[in-house]
């Protein structure tokens, strides 16, 4: 038996085939296919991650991220706490201060780096910002300043298209949050001094670990540069005016927790069994799937107009009509009947959808969903 709703004139007949993994969070997101807690190495579990068993556990993680990125052996990795927050927060508060500022805002994420630059470090920064759905011009950028920016918008579903307009002779660092873009972006890490991210998004990992990668030109700064403001402990990356190596060989500042390390580590041999380039054919086939979804519907669209600067991995999509209610409607209408989990966009967004295309996901439960978007819509425009 099926049921239907009436909306805009029509009748939509409630979808009999659901999603087989309905998980479409933008953080954190759908684990990889195949995943299982049972599944998981446990041998660490219960250790010090100060024990050989955990070090060597910690390294391993590391050594997988360095592979799947082709990370070269300029950079280094270090497991920090705090997720992507934590990181991006430990390079600010460490490496910011010794040259102007430049601040890229054009959603959530990009706004908070702003608040810390402004009100916490007080350092006035040049700031930079465009509405949700669009992205400053990037050649305003004067890089004799260190940059802040998110090189994908998680909230607003706009991302900076490549590297090309990061200057090679630059004077100041490049500090890329880039939680959602990174294993999903073939990123150029020759133009990227410092970089952040979690593992709760791509790799559907989870959260309260944060990966901290500096390049050369980071590790120059912070044995050369020693800011005026104190530092938490776990901010600090410097002793005796060297950098502090270890945090970049699984010698982590705090106390991990192994099962996150683990589970990071059954995601990353996941990735590495879909070959060079896995990760980003599967999030560039689903955000292609929800693409024509989109284009087959006169009542949807995405919020980033501009397709070159679109994101692949948190796609934010507008719905003609729409409020803060009907897309709470929607929402709760989706989850109700264990269609779509977690889709209602940003809470400081724009009203719309934001639908997770990365790798953990499944282009068969993108094509699946949206008839259950149809049918959403018209139930939440009929109790409208």
């Amino acid at each position: 038996m099926t049921d239907t709703v009436a909306a805009v004139g029509a009748a939509v007949t409630k979808p009999t085939m659901k999603p087989a993994r309905p998980f479409f969070s933008s953080g954190p997101c759908a684990k990889p296919p195949g995943w299982s807690a049972e599944r998981l190495a446990t041998a660490s579990l219960g250790r010090s991650h100060r024990s050989k068993v955990g070090k060597q556990r910690l390294q391993h993680c590391i050594d997988l991220m360095r592979a799947v990125l082709k990370l070269p052996d300029t950079h280094r990795i270090g497991i920090v706490p705090g997720s992507d927050t934590g990181a991006y927060e430990m390079a600010m508060w460490t490496m910011l201060g010794q040259r102007p500022v430049t601040t890229l805002a054009w959603e959530s994420f990009g706004e908070g780096w702003v608040t810390d630059a402004v009100k916490q470090l007080k350092i006035d920064p040049l700031v930079i910002r465009a509405d949700y759905g669009e992205l400053p011009d990037l050649r305003q950028v004067d890089w004799s300043h260190d940059v802040l920016f998110t090189w994908n918008g998680t909230t607003s579903g706009v991302r900076v298209p490549d590297g090309d307009w990061i200057a090679a002779d630059r004077e100041g660092l490049s500090f890329a949050d880039a939680t959602s873009a990174v294993f999903a972006y073939d990123l150029p890490w020759d133009k990227i001094d410092v970089a952040t991210f979690s593992w709760q998004k791509v790799l559907g990992g989870e959260g309260a670990h944060g990966v901290l990668i500096l390049g050369p030109r980071a590790v120059e700064r912070l044995e050369s540069y020693t800011p005026a403001w104190p530092l938490p402990k776990v901010f600090r990356l410097v002793s005796k005016g060297k950098l502090t190596e270890g945090v970049f060989k699984g010698e982590t500042i705090n106390t991990p927790s192994m099962l996150a390390v683990e589970d990071a580590i059954w995601a990353l041999e996941w990735a590495q069994s879909l070959g060079d380039g896995g990760l980003i054919a599967r999030s560039d086939a689903n955000a292609a799937a929800l693409d024509r979804i989109v284009a087959e519907r006169d009542w949807l669209g995405h919020l980033a107009a501009d397709s070159a600067t679109r994101s692949t991995t948190s796609v934010c999509l507008t719905v003609a009509g729409a409020d803060e209610a009907l897309i709470k409607r929607m929402a709760a209408s989706l989850e109700a009947e264990g269609a779509a989990f977690d889709i209602a966009g940003y809470r400081d967004a724009p009203p719309g959808l934001r639908i997770w295309c990365g790798a953990t996901v499944d282009t068969a439960d993108i094509e699946a969903l949206g008839p259950w978007l149809d049918w959403a819509y018209a139930e939440a425009r009929t109790a409208a």
